[in-house]
């Protein structure tokens, strides 16, 4: 059985959180594997000692939709405690809120990919730490689309809100380990501490956990979305739907200008293994192409451990833009406060890999490209794992 590191914080609390201050970095599916949040567990351990709580994107009950959506400070309704928005006026958080504390716990569900924000939210709480002398204590949960990595690096003049590390699209890592990495390798040099899970092991998915999934975000529904998002985000820098106003966000992609046959067709020669793409047409109900049929695709991933969801999405991206050169769009600035760069080429993460899409080269080609890139970072990420390969 697995144990979280929620868990395993109150099975044996550390001598050092004495009569500590703690803030708490979670939102509404922080919880043990009982469904108990996190905030209520800490607050029934340690009594006073939780004097505030922090929440990344998309609001405490993931309300808020996506993009520059932001969400408001709040008081608890369940504990009274102010809540502080690390998506709001700012994404950083100030000097007057890590006053209220002397230790910041971290318990956020991770979803695996680079561009998802809470990574950031969690990197800008490190060197709020390193400045303002707090420490910060991250209880680890599992990654729930496994330790597998896949994607091109993601290069300086891209960094944005969706990255800011040169770290793959699927970076195979726990938040812990995560948090070690960004603490160590990129030089923030924070108070760290990581509470490791109890017998999680590299290979597993979500759905060998045994743990419920609580969806971390509004669009990431099922541990499924999860599997596909690394791949299907990429249209959130288009005029493809994405599959967000359905019930199946990042499971279902399409567009009115998009015929099933001729796309099938144009990308047969890509190698996609462990997934089959289904013909359908769906009509949002809000977003993009909200009241309109659209034809597409429902990706149903047959075989987790074979899924190359970057590729599949990048082979269906290069299709689509040489299929309808008219139809086909990217969205405009501005995207995760970035006004003036192109959406696409902050969640690709590389400006060289839009324009080889573009142009029409061999996809395999440009995958082969960043393998080397790859390999280093695996190496690299390999100092900060807590848990084995064989383990």
């Amino acid at each position: 059985m697995i144990s979280l590191g929620i868990e395993e914080l109150l099975a044996a609390p550390p001598a050092w959180l004495g009569d500590q201050r703690l803030g708490l970095l979670c939102n509404q599916a922080s919880t043990d594997r009982h469904f108990t949040h996190s905030r209520d567990l800490i607050q029934r351990a340690f009594g006073d000692q939780l004097t505030c709580l922090f929440t990344p994107q998309h609001g405490f009950f993931c309300e808020k939709q996506d993009n520059m959506i932001e969400s408001g400070h709040m008081t608890d309704p369940g504990t009274g405690l102010p809540v502080f928005s690390l998506y709001g006026d700012s994404r950083r958080p100030s000097k007057e809120m890590f006053a209220q504390l002397d230790v910041l716990l971290v318990d956020i569900v991770d979803v695996g990919t680079r561009v998802y924000t809470f990574l950031y939210t969690l990197a800008y709480c490190l060197e709020a730490a390193k400045e303002y002398g707090k420490k910060i204590v991250v209880l680890d949960r599992p990654n729930p689309i496994g330790s597998d990595i896949e994607g091109n690096l993601l290069k300086d003049d891209c960094r944005s809100f969706v990255g800011l590390y040169p770290i793959p699209m699927r970076h195979g890592l726990t938040f812990g380990e995560l948090a070690l990495l960004l603490n160590h390798a990129y030089g923030i040099g924070a108070d760290l501490e990581v509470i490791p899970m109890a017998g999680w092991q590299r290979w597993m998915h979500h759905r060998d956990t045994g743990l419920p999934f609580v969806f971390p975000s509004p669009n990431m529904p099922t541990p499924e979305a999860t599997l596909t998002y690394p791949g299907q985000v990429i249209w959130e820098g288009t005029n493809i739907s994405e599959g967000r106003g359905t019930t199946l966000p990042f499971e279902l992609f399409g567009a009115p200008f998009i015929d099933h046959r001729q796309l099938l067709d144009q990308i047969a020669h890509v190698p996609l293994p462990g997934c089959y793409l289904r013909p359908v047409v769906f009509e949002p109900t809000s977003n993009k192409w909200a009241g309109s049929p659209c034809p597409g695709f429902n990706l149903h991933v047959t075989d987790r451990l074979t899924f190359k969801p970057y590729r599949t999405a990048l082979a269906i991206l290069q299709g689509i833009m040489l299929l309808y050169p008219e139809d086909f769009k990217y969205k405009e600035p501005p995207y995760e406060y970035e006004y003036t760069r192109l959406p696409m080429d902050l969640i690709l993460g590389d400006t060289a890999l839009r324009e080889g899409l573009e142009a029409g080269h061999d996809l395999m080609e440009l995958e082969n490209n960043w393998q080397e890139e790859l390999q280093e970072f695996e190496h690299l990420r390999r100092q900060y794992f807590l848990y084995e390969l064989d383990s």
